[in-house]
């Protein structure tokens, strides 16, 4: 079996320290996806309060 030179275990090294930094950024994009996806809803209900407050205020 041969030996491995300093630069390939160097980058090996480099390699699996890239795909971590990549599982990272994945995790984060999934995060950032599902938090987008309630915005809509939490924007709609915060309306719907607001407009009901007011109502409530005149009536």
């Amino acid at each position: 079996m041969e030996a491995k030179t300093l630069d390939t275990i160097k980058t090996e090294a480099e390699i699996a320290k890239l795909m971590a930094e990549t599982v990272k950024l994945n995790a984060e994009a999934a995060k950032m996806t599902r938090e987008r996806a309630w915005f809509p809803a939490i924007a709609i209900a915060t309306a719907a309060g607001a407009a009901l407050a007011i109502l409530k205020l005149l009536a």
